[in-house]
Parts: C-alpha cells; structure tokens; sequence
C-alpha cells in the first residue's frame, strides 16, 4: 500500500486529535478546546498527516483551505463506561472517511480484552474495504484489559504490533517499550508493516524528544503526537523540534 499521501521521504508525523472522544474535554483549554486552532497548527508544514474523529472533520476540516492530510479514526468510545476490558466499536465507514477527504483511515483494537474478537473482525472488514479504495489503514495496537498485567510491557507492546501485521495493517502505532534494544523488537515484531510511536501524555520536552529519537533509532517511521504539542506553550516551536528529531534540522 503506498504511504506516500501521509509520510514525507518515507517518515511521518501525525498531529493527533482525536482525544476528546475518549477524554471529553479535560485535555483542553480555551485555545485548543477549538479544532479550528488545531488544524492551523496542523497546516503549519511540519505534519504528514491529522487525525480525527468524523464529527469534527465534517464540520471543521475544509480541504481547500487545509492541505495537511486527513486520517480519520474509524471507531471510538468514552472513559465513563468502567469496565476493565474496553471495547471501540466503529462509528464511522470506509466511505464516509472517504467522502470526507481522508487520505488513511484508523482504527484502535485492544489487544488482550475480552471484546478483542468484536474489534478483530470489525478491523478486518474495514482493512478489505480500505485496500480495495487504496486507502490506507493504521492499526492503534494497544494491550489493554484484565488479560493485561502491564500495558507497557515490552512482550505485550511487541505481541500488539505483531497482531497489526497479521491483521493487515499498513502502520501500527504503539506505544513505548521503554528502551531502544525492546522497541527494536517491537519493530521487528511488526514485519513490513510500519510502526509510528504513541505520543501520549505531555510530558518535559527533553525527555519526549529523546523517546522520539530512540525510536526512530529502534527502526519507528515517526510519532503520532497530540498534547505534547497542543498543550505546549508554543505549539509549533515544538512541532519543529519533533520534526528535526524526524528528518533533521533545516
């Protein structure tokens, strides 16, 4: 499947925003409570690609004005529910993200809860669909669940990446194994498919810019990033930073 759309000499940096699905609005403030905000950071030149849900790339992403590539996520779910093993149902179609403009289409399964059959099959069905459309699929591979002792334990983290693979997708995004010889193997684990590293939390500058370096060291294409741009204190000032680390200083 060609990446071309969604990486820049073969590497790629997604600003993600697609948390406030999840999350709700505790991740925002007054600035990046607005997606219109987000996207302009997005169009600054340093991102292959945006990901969002369906509801605001139908009322905020306008193509014509926003050249940064859409990835749209495809299934979704709250926080409110508690239950120790999470299920993402799909809330949005192939064509739909397509008729949207995407130029790739996510998706989160989690690996080791007990709905994981339920995500598999949806996973499956949407990888058929997208690759007959050229569409590409990213596979949000997470270990999570009463199975799931550790989520960010190296074997999990590498099983996961492994299951995106055998599943089809074309990049997977996981989380940090916490040192480059495991996320080696992780990228290992993944085969021919690519592997772009969960940003998460925000976290001190220094310290998120060196897990990106040892990632792309490990053999990571790049990073899927919201907070720790978006709740920066200068968004693009660190969205440059990431993206030296990415492709080196201009």
């Amino acid at each position: 499947m060609n990446l071309d759309k969604i990486t820049k000499n073969g590497k790629a940096l997604f600003l993600a925003y697609d948390q406030g699905m999840e999350h709700g609005p505790t991740d925002f403030d007054d600035e990046n409570v607005d997606p219109a905000k987000i996207l302009e950071i997005a169009s600054s030149g340093y991102f292959t690609g945006v990901i969002l849900q369906k509801g605001i790339a139908e009322k905020y992403f306008d193509r014509k004005k926003y050249k940064v590539p859409l990835i749209l996520k495809l299934n979704g779910k709250t926080s409110l529910v508690k239950d120790e093993d999470p299920y993402s149902p799909q809330v949005c179609s192939v064509q739909e993200a397509l008729d949207l403009g995407a130029s790739a289409v996510g998706y989160t399964i989690y690996i080791g809860s007990e709905f994981e059959s339920f995500m598999t099959a949806e996973f499956g069905k949407i990888v058929e669909e997208a690759h007959n459309k050229k569409l590409p699929v990213i596979g949000w591979m997470y270990p999570r669940g009463r199975n799931i002792e550790n989520e960010g334990d190296p074997k999990a983290v590498a099983y996961a990446a492994r299951v995106g693979l055998e599943l089809g997708a074309d990049i997977v995004k996981v989380r940090f194994s916490g040192d480059l010889d495991s996320f080696r193997w992780v990228v290992q684990s993944a085969g021919r498919a690519r592997v772009v590293m969960m940003g998460g939390s925000k976290e001190e500058e220094n310290v998120f810019l060196e897990r990106v370096k040892t990632a792309l060291s490990a053999g990571a294409i790049g990073v899927a990033v919201g907070r720790n741009v978006w709740q920066n204190e200068r968004p693009l000032g660190m969205a440059k930073k990431i993206a030296d680390v990415i492709w080196g200083s201009s």
